[in-house]
């Protein structure tokens, strides 16, 4: 086949961009592919391209229904017959897509790994051929990735049940580690091959400002926010320095959105729409906002407070000008910053006895989760430091090792557990194996590893900003000529 021909006929594009008509190629030649693609540069089109193009269906796991949103309309606008299933579409929807699935009208579905655990869906998925499976944000699926996520771990059992299709896993950020522990964790060890496509960010200009206080923080970002046109982003690991910052700024009167997750799934959504739809949107959020979101015009991306790894960094700051356009990229570094994250790695990686606490108080008390959410727990074992969120943390721990029910079925609207009087959250007490096959120990001191690399980036004063990223990420160190350093050090 003409890979070329064919988009030319089936897409609005003149010609394939990066590595996605080397990855088409692979895919098509039969072979299962790892590619690392840099944010912005077009991977949704090497799956979009064999749904659009084949005659059976394109499955893609998904780890955010904002992403699948977006996704879904962005297939639908080009012509392929798509949908997106979650938790966030009514029941009515939901059921009307199942019988679509069943009839086998759809070229590309997007869901949550959670949604296998549904049997309707189960049942609506068998009446297809899945010709690719399709994992988005593959990180997700490695314990030494930055954004692990439970059921992305048992991928290599669903793709047995959908009869071994061929695997396109996608990320635009993975240390050599964690590809090789991704290909593991789908079962592809000799069996897949690793397309680099590149991390260059051109038209990106980083610079690291120390800074004494917050309140020298506040001051340079409202400058900042002043000099260029377009959305901007100012990202917080704390919602309290959020609030603190968005308070600062209706003292400015300057006009903002947040987006948060204290925030009701309402107000999240509204908050969402206006940044989408408005031309000139600054946003203030916490880390789990902009993924997927492929908003061209973003100018600015702030760090108010130290990122935990490069990763989560890098593919914060690739979501500022995906038009081409030139883009910066700001992160403020405060002495006390490199302890507050310390502590938000502490909270990821809880230790056995407040584990095995938290899991007698689920087996005691189910209806709380329900009723009250974390909150009721975390009062109980953290003394009400709403910034502790180790319950958190022990919960999806508890959910990955089956010892409860996972949280998306708990809270679903699909379900109706808060009217069972004698409900239980919890399946199974954990075991010293749950304990030694997944250390916390370890994994706690991987992530702090990740953590002081972010840091020794930050101070470093020997290299281009983006060409420490580069090296850090396996690729050829390369001066960007944008960066502080590279304009303080270039003749």
């Amino acid at each position: 086949m003409n890979l070329l021909s064919d988009l030319k006929r089936l897409f609005p594009y003149p010609n394939f961009v990066h590595s996605q008509e080397k990855i088409l190629s692979s895919v098509y030649s039969g072979r299962s592919v790892l590619a690392i693609m840099p944010t912005g540069s077009g991977k949704s089109l090497c799956y979009q391209f064999p749904a659009k193009a084949g005659k059976n269906l394109v499955l893609v796991i998904s780890p955010l229904i904002a992403l699948m949103q977006d996704q879904e309309k962005k297939a639908l606008d080009l012509g392929i017959r798509a949908a997106a299933i979650h938790s966030g579409i009514s029941g009515g929807e939901r059921s009307e897509k199942y019988r679509k699935l069943k009839e086998k009208q759809y070229q590309l579905l997007f869901v949550t790994p959670e949604r296998f655990r549904k049997k309707e869906f189960r049942e609506s998925l068998a009446a297809n051929t899945v010709d690719l499976l399709v994992v988005d944000e593959a990180h997700c699926i490695s314990l030494w990735g930055h954004d692990f996520r439970p059921d992305y771990s048992k991928i290599s059992e669903f793709r047995k049940e959908i009869g071994n299709p061929n695997v396109l896993a996608l990320t635009a950020t993975a240390t050599p580690s964690t590809q090789e522990d991704i290909v593991k964790q789908l079962g592809l060890t000799g069996n897949c091959e690793i397309i680099y496509g590149g991390m260059e960010r051109t038209e990106l200009a980083i610079s690291v400002d120390d800074v004494f206080s917050n309140e020298d923080k506040n001051d340079k970002i409202l400058h900042l926010l002043n000099t260029k046109n377009g959305s901007q982003i100012v990202y917080f690991l704390l919602i309290e320095s959020l609030a603190k910052f968005s308070n600062f700024l209706r003292g400015k009167k300057v006009d903002h959105q947040v987006y948060h997750g204290d925030l009701g799934k309402d107000q999240r959504a509204s908050s969402l729409n206006r940044f989408i739809k408005n031309e000139n949107v600054l946003m203030l959020a916490t880390p789990a906002f902009g993924l997927g979101i492929d908003k061209p015009n973003i100018r600015q991306i702030f760090n108010y407070e130290l990122p935990g790894s490069i990763e989560s960094y890098f593919q914060e700051i690739g979501r500022a000008g995906r038009d081409g356009q030139p883009a910066e990229a700001h992160l403020f570094l405060r002495d006390d910053d490199l302890s507050i994250s310390m502590e938000f790695i502490k909270w990821a990686y809880p230790e056995k006895e407040f584990i095995t606490t938290f899991y007698k108080m689920l087996e005691e008390n189910s209806i709380s989760l329900l009723q009250e959410g974390f909150s009721f727990y975390r009062e109980k074992l953290s003394f009400r430091n709403k910034r502790d969120y180790r319950v958190e943390s022990a919960y999806n721990i508890l959910e990955r090792w089956g010892c409860v029910m996972p949280l998306t079925e708990v809270l679903s609207d699909e379900n109706n557990y808060a009217a069972q009087k004698d409900f239980r959250v919890t399946l199974r007490k954990p075991t010293d194996d749950d304990f030694k096959n997944e250390n916390q120990k370890v994994l706690f001191q991987h992530q702090n590893k990740k953590l002081l690399d972010i840091y020794s980036w930050a101070k470093n004063e020997t290299k281009c900003r983006l060409g420490g990223i580069y090296e850090y990420f396996g690729a050829d160190y390369i001066e960007c000529g944008k960066c502080d350093w590279c304009h303080e050090n270039q003749p």
